[in-house]
């Protein structure tokens, strides 16, 4: 092809099919490079994407891959603007003639301004906390979750148990009870196998005190004592 208007008919079918098939959000435009670059357009669909209609000039691209700026002046699924702040996503196939030269081009602008903004919405919705993502685990069993906090104490910590010195083991303590799993009753064997304490033990006396200072009821649940853990 060494003119656009041998094809020209069928190129007007691309653009309308293109069109026809993204919808009226979707501008498609021929353009015909042959002549003056003030009237390169030949045939556009959906035109109110950027204001533009036949007998109008291309875009600054265009002038690049004529001017030898740019030597394969194709883009695909790139972002740009329109002038009243619409925002697309183009994509520009330039068309050659036997001799290398370009002639036309064929591109598509399709109009994501409302999907931007719905894509805005659904984060605020789904993904508006993860900048504060709170880890929770969910088990159906309560050593499963003292599993898991024994294995996070470990992590934080950062070495082996046999290599914890005692200092060590009171952060690993305080770790654990901040996290209230000297809570979980009748547990007091994991936490004794895991971190090798022997004399680890429940105590009433220890909650009830505690109780006492923050002004709870007392109960007659047995809970595991922070302090036991240290107990060597």
């Amino acid at each position: 092809m060494e003119h656009i208007k041998e094809e020209q008919q069928f190129l007007e079918a691309l653009v309308k099919g293109i069109a026809v098939q993204f919808g009226d959000k979707c501008e498609a435009v021929l353009h015909d490079l042959t002549g003056s670059y003030d009237r390169t357009i030949v045939a556009i669909e959906n035109s109110h994407i950027t204001g533009r209609r036949i007998g109008d000039c291309g875009s600054n691209l265009g002038l690049e891959v004529l001017r030898g700026t740019v030597t394969d002046g194709n883009r695909y699924n790139y972002v740009t603007q329109t002038k009243d702040g619409k925002m697309l996503r183009s994509t520009s196939v330039y068309i050659k003639n036997k001799s290398g030269e370009t002639i036309g081009a064929v591109c598509i602008n399709l109009d994501i301004s409302d999907l931007i903004m719905a894509e805005k919405t659904l984060k605020s919705v789904t993904m508006h906390s993860l900048d504060h993502e709170v880890q929770e685990v969910f088990v159906q069993d309560v050593g499963e979750l003292l599993d898991y906090l024994l294995q996070e104490c470990q992590k934080a910590i950062g070495k082996p148990i046999s290599y914890l010195t005692k200092e060590e083991k009171m952060r690993a303590v305080q770790f654990l009870d901040q996290r209230g799993a000297f809570l979980v009753k009748k547990r007091a064997t994991a936490y004794a196998s895991f971190w090798t304490f022997p004399s680890l033990r429940c105590t009433t006396t220890w909650k009830k005190r505690e109780r006492s200072k923050a002004g709870q009821p007392r109960g007659n649940n047995s809970f595991c004592s922070p302090a036991a853990a240290l107990q060597m």
